[in-house]
């Protein structure tokens, strides 16, 4: 709606990297044996000079990338339009404004100039070990002999197998989307937030940082609770045990915060030496078991390799209410842990490739470790034994009942099937301990198990929390994203979770919040897998993972398994995750973080909405399900707000809303504040919750741009069918081009079938003056307080008193407050009463009427409008009146007719009101303010002779003619008398709704269809004039 202003017609990309204006320098060595660099030209790539780059990385890396600079492609307008000279000099950091803010993406981050100096790791020592170690916890050598005692090896087997099978789709699913674009720190909250948004991964990456915490907790408990066994032994408890732990354990979380913060390097290797002591642990197991057994491990029930033992421990034997899922409730959280090296992506050399096969490796050696572990027990020791020598008896004797195997190989454990024993796969936690060649080292391997687990979450932790921060997804929480040294490491992460872990050690009884961390770790591992089937479903082009070897099926089978899984280990736990995720996701999706990573649930979304947009251009349109999709031609979105409020009370959430805007001038020019517009007008819509489409075109006259809109607005069926805009109120002094653009815009409304709404308030529609003063003032505004910043000292030093100012000097600052200063009272009375009428309809309406005068039939739409506003809340206090033409001698029969048919319509109304003196002339006064009126826009032919008349009229055709006036007298006067009929019956209302005459081309001209509306509408409320497209909109029947 508004010309273009020039600036030339110079595209210049701010953006452009000057740099790239020629090719890289590159070494090389000549003939003559000199060495030196040279810039060799594009000319010689392909044959002339051109400002066309070839394919480079740089050109696809973020802004501020940590991995090298990003550059800058030419942009289209520099290669397609005129040549001219412009300044490159702009480097792209000065345009993007990536300076490592709150709400940049973790690949934006500025790099540190420390990191040159980091510690990256590879995929063994920074995933396979990690992993393996996190996996293999306390449960291999306290509860596993317990696990195959309870189910027998054969379902012991499918115990492994299904944790295994939960933990290898997982790992597929993670290798998937690692390898689907750079991976940066965060491990299992960035894959999640950057597959499906940050309303998951924002829920999932607090709980999952909570969990990490607390299971340090868990783990240094299960290490205490070791050490205080021991002390018990040897009696020397320090208080008892509960204070014992609480001890241990503060001192132990201590020391390990101490080798976490020493930085990476000194964690890795502690972890090395734990790996090296829990292998020699486990083989400590498996030598144990070919040692042969002594009197005294024989009667604990250990008797070397006997194939009727492992037939005997085939079957399940499950005792004190245990089932198999109660047992495998049990054995799952001994197979979590596979996100241990995801969890410190940002310190892995090579994140894509580390992650898939560190993690997956992992789960393999881990699981087939387990199992053999296993099946070595369950083929050397029986269920139950005494663990009393005198129990030995001579092989051979007759032997019956659960113990008979142990009685063929010489012991008598039959009191056991009385009473419980202390021997034993079932009665004795510490089988391996036994079974073992060497038993201290089976303690070195559990607190080895323990402390290792403990140290990788100890660094998970903070790490997946400092990655949440720096998204900025929890305002409260970007304290914790600043890291220190060369790692980056985060030291506030390191202390919070310090503070966690202890406030759960001093707990002592982690037997409750257990099962919620194994929930919470869970509930990771399923939306990793969802992450995988969701980007696949989507289909979107930039799902292209380097990794094959995964199945979006299969995907989602695993997160179905893992979600059972949540529910088989603990259903109030279950429960409870999901809650809090659930409030989590609630309170990220309010707040709406700025962020946009190209989540698979945005290509979902487009999926669905062009699915559904197929599917409705398949279905016929029905009058039942009409509803008012509407073209508003507003400008732009903050140009005439009480048009725009109007047209989305009519639309809200449930019909399609277009705000449109017309520049017109050149192309070359209309078309650069066209495409600068597009997003900012769309933003202002979704900041101030107006659900509409912000649309512009360019074209060379207001009219072309209109007709544009009418014929390609929309998609399939989703298409406007109600053109809505404002009253020209200037059309006397307009010029002619402007009304003849405004009537013929109405025109090709008609010609296209469009149902048209004309909006009219008395103090005006466009606020866009106002609009433009506060944006020049809130820009002086900024530059007043840049320069101040510029001019402030810096500790003790001036700071930029030198630097030269962009734009503007203090003085051109200056002058432009000035500009923009307060208006004259007169206009500045003006302007106020204008913003309050702006915000008429965003308001709630008064008690009140909308008065419908519904003089002709227009299909309903005249009458179905209003209706809609009566259904929203704003409107809700405002009833319907409906006004209608009739004779004198029938008005009753009239009213009852018209009860009738809004009884059928099912729309309620507080009144019917016949007007059955329309038909009277109106008053001398009304028709002279007319003549007044059209007086400049006449032609007066008349009294001229027919010569000179055609000669006049051909010479200026839009005028209005004596004969035009002559012909349509009737139906002007009708205007002037209705506007009479309104200002008695109608002023006090808080909408007015009329029929609005048409014009038939070719026989009406502009000026005198203006003065129509104008007269019609003229001092009332604010009115609306509509003409339906005279196809019904409304329907009696069912």
């Amino acid at each position: 709606m508004e010309r273009f202003k020039s600036n030339g017609g110079e595209h210049v990309n701010s953006a452009y990297d000057s740099t790239l204006d020629e090719p890289p320098i590159y070494e090389t060595t000549f003939s003559n044996g000199e060495h030196r660099t040279v810039r060799p030209s594009v000319v010689s790539a392909f044959g002339h000079d051109t400002l066309d780059r070839v394919p480079n990385i740089d050109f696809y890396r973020n802004a501020g990338s940590v991995s090298g600079h990003r550059a800058v492609r030419p942009s289209l307008q520099e290669l397609h339009d005129v040549f001219q000279k412009v300044n490159l000099n702009d480097s792209l950091d000065d345009v993007e404004g990536s300076d490592g803010t709150p709400s940049d993406d973790l690949e934006s981050a500025v790099p540190i100039d420390s990191k040159k100096g980091a510690v990256k790791f590879g995929w063994i020592r920074g995933v396979l070990v990690r992993c393996m170690l996190n996996i293999w916890g306390v449960m291999l050598f306290i509860r596993l002999s317990w696990v195959f005692g309870q189910a027998g090896w054969g379902l012991g087997i499918v115990v492994i197998a299904l944790s295994c099978v939960v933990t290898t789709i997982t790992g597929l699913s993670m290798s998937a989307i690692c390898t689907n674009g750079v991976v940066r720190g965060g491990g299992a909250y960035y894959l999640i937030s950057r597959s499906l948004g940050p309303e998951f991964g924002g829920s999932i990456g607090l709980i999952f940082a909570f969990a990490n915490a607390v299971a340090v907790a868990m783990y240094v408990v299960g290490f205490a609770e070791t050490v205080v066994e021991l002390l018990k032994d040897h009696s020397a408890l320090m208080v008892d045990e509960i204070n014992d732990i609480r001890i241990i354990g503060c001192i132990t979380v201590v020391l390990l915060l101490g080798i976490s913060v020493a930085g990476m390097e000194w964690e890795a290797k502690a972890q090395i030496v734990l790996l090296i002591i829990l292998l020699v642990a486990i083989v400590n197991v498996f030598v144990g078991t070919f040692i042969p057994a002594t009197e005294d491990k024989k009667s604990k029930g250990f008797f070397n390799y006997n194939s009727k033992i492992f037939l005997e421990n085939f079957m399940p034997d499950f005792r004190e209410k245990e089932t198999f899922f109660s047992v495998f409730a049990i054995f799952f959280p001994a197979a979590t842990g596979i996100l241990a090296g995801a969890n410190i992506s940002g310190d892995l050399r090579d994140p894509q490739a580390a992650i898939p096969k560190g993690t997956l490796l992992a789960i393999v050696i881990t699981g087939i470790t387990y199992l053999a572990v296993a099946l070595c027990v369950s083929a050397t020791v029986v269920r139950d034994a005494t663990g009393n020598i005198t129990n030995a008896i001579v092989p051979g004797g007759f032997c019956n009942g659960s113990t008979a195997v142990a009685c063929e190989l010489g012991y008598d454990f039959s009191s056991c099937e009385v009473e419980k024993c202390k021997f034993g796969l079932m009665n004795n936690f510490q089988v391996m301990t036994m079974v073992s060649g060497f038993g201290p080292l089976i303690i070195a391997g559990t607190f080895s198990a323990t402390l290792s687990s403990a140290l990788a979450s100890l660094v998970s932790a903070p790490k997946v929390f400092q990655a949440l921060c720096k998204d900025n997804i929890y305002k409260a929480l970007y304290f914790f994203a600043k890291g220190h040294g060369k790692n980056n490491e985060p030291i506030r992460g390191y202390i919070l979770t310090f503070i966690i872990s202890v406030a759960f050690i001093l707990i002592g009884n982690l037997n409750t919040i257990a099962p919620i961390i194994s929930n919470f770790f869970l509930a990771s591992y399923a939306l990793i897998n969802f992450s995988c089937f969701h980007a696949s479903y989507a289909k979107s082009p930039g799902w292209r993972p380097a990794y094959k070897y995964y199945n979006m099926w299969l995907s989602l089978v695993g997160a179905v398994l893992c979600c059972a899984v949540m529910f088989v280990i603990n259903w109030w736990a279950a429960l409870l995750t999901y809650g809090i995720e659930i409030l989590l996701y609630i309170y990220v999706t309010v707040k709406k973080p700025d962020v946009n990573w190209g989540s698979s649930t945005q290509a979902v979304t487009f999926v669905s909405a062009v699915s559904n947009a197929l599917s409705l251009s398949g279905v016929d349109d029905h009058v039942k399900n009409f509803r008012p999709q509407i073209l508003a031609l507003t400008g732009s979105a903050r140009t005439r707000p009480a048009l725009l409020d109007l047209a989305h009370s009519f639309s809200k959430n449930y019909g399609l809303c277009l705000t449109c805007e017309v520049f017109v001038g050149p192309r070359s020019e209309a078309l650069q504040e066209m495409n600068a517009g597009m997003e900012k007008n769309q933003q202002w819509l979704r900041k101030t919750k107006r659900k509409a489409f912000y649309a512009a075109v360019a074209c060379d006259s207001f009219r072309e741009g209109t007709e544009s809109l009418l014929q390609a607005s929309g998609l399939g069926r989703m298409r406007p069918n109600t053109l809505m805009m404002g009253f020209k109120r200037n059309w006397r002094t307009a010029g002619t081009e402007s009304v003849q653009n405004y009537v013929g815009i109405l025109h090709d409304a008609f010609d296209f079938e469009y149902g048209t709404v004309i909006l009219r308030m008395n103090q005006g529609l466009d606020v866009s003056h106002i609009v433009e003063a506060e944006e020049e003032m809130l820009k002086a505004a900024k530059e007043q307080q840049a320069l101040e910043k510029e001019m402030m000292p810096n500790g003790g030093k001036s700071r930029g008193l030198f630097r030269k100012s962009r734009k503007s000097s203090q003085q051109v600052l200056t002058t432009r407050v000035s500009v923009c200063g307060p208006p004259p009272p007169q206009v500045a009375k003006m302007n106020e009463r204008l913003l309050e009428a702006s915000s008429q309809f965003k308001k709630k309406q008064p008690k009140g009427t909308i008065d419908v005068w519904w003089l002709f039939d227009d299909g309903g739409l005249t009458l179905l409008l209003p209706y809609i506003l009566t259904t929203r809340k704003k409107w809700k206090d405002s009833n319907l009146r409906i006004f209608i033409a009739g004779q004198p001698e029938r008005s009753e029969l009239d009213k009852q007719e018209m009860k009738s048919l809004l009884q059928k319509f099912r729309i309620n109304c507080t009144d019917i009101t016949v007007i059955d003196d329309i038909h009277l002339r109106p008053s001398s006064d009304s028709l002279r303010n007319l003549e007044d009126m059209i007086e400049p826009f006449r032609l007066h032919e008349g009294s001229k002779d027919t010569a000179q008349a055609e000669a006049m009229q051909k010479e200026q055709p839009w005028k209005i003619t004596d004969k035009e006036l002559s012909e349509f007298e009737e139906k002007t006067n009708l205007q002037l008398r209705l506007n009479e009929v309104l200002q008695q019956n109608s002023k006090s209302a808080n909408l007015i709704i009329v029929s609005m005459p048409i014009a038939r081309k070719e026989s009406i001209s502009d000026f005198l269809y203006m003065a129509w509306l104008d007269v019609l509408t003229k001092d009332l409320p604010p009115t609306l004039l509509i003409r339906g497209n005279h196809k019904s909109v409304l329907t009696f029947y069912s």
